[in-house]
């Protein structure tokens, strides 16, 4: 049975293998190159550092994707909006655990009191199962940056989606997560 929890530096191995193979592979990062190990384990590191959840989806001790919430960006007016991000082993794509993974982010960013939260979704036309993961929780889309990348041999373009949380803009802004 398929289990998320939060991430522990075991899991590191098999989040470095699916992230890899996302990105030798595939079009949803716009990385060519995987990073080094080291890069990529202080990557976490800062996400854990700065409070960001990070989870694992796991059957048995199998790491079988994860995801993260992140700085949109990092000037202050933009505290109260999070970034996801999900990756998910080739093997086991199409069934169900981005869904499982993304709605417990959801929940997670609730909790910290975001009030935003976007996905930079690379390769648009080509990117089908994250965009449909998206809009299956109540994502909208909410812009698309033409030609904004080149992998594979092909012109890519990013597409925004956004998910309001805990009233978004409706209500004052209070103190941001991290504060």
């Amino acid at each position: 049975m398929v289990s998320v929890r939060k991430f522990q530096f075991s899991d590191f191995a098999d989040v470095y293998a699916i992230y890899a193979d996302a990105v030798e592979k595939g079009t949803g990062s716009y990385e060519t190159e995987p990073p080094t190990m080291t890069d990529m384990r202080g990557r976490l590191t800062m996400l854990i550092a700065q409070g960001f959840p990070l989870i694992v989806a796991v059957e048995g001790d199998q790491v079988l994707g994860y995801a993260y919430g992140s700085y949109f960006r990092t000037r202050p007016a933009y505290r109260w909006m999070v970034e996801d991000s999900i990756y998910i082993a080739e093997e086991v794509r199409g069934q169900g655990i981005g869904k499982l993974l993304l709605s417990e982010l959801i929940k997670q960013c609730i909790a910290l009191d975001f009030r935003q939260m976007v996905s930079v979704i690379g390769d648009a036309d080509g990117n089908h199962g994250s965009v449909r993961l998206h809009e299956s929780l109540g994502f909208i889309e909410c812009g698309r940056i033409k030609g904004s990348g080149f992998k594979h041999g092909r012109w890519l373009d990013t597409l925004l989606m956004q998910l309001e949380l805990n009233e978004g803009d409706k209500v004052p802004a209070g103190k941001p997560p991290f504060v």
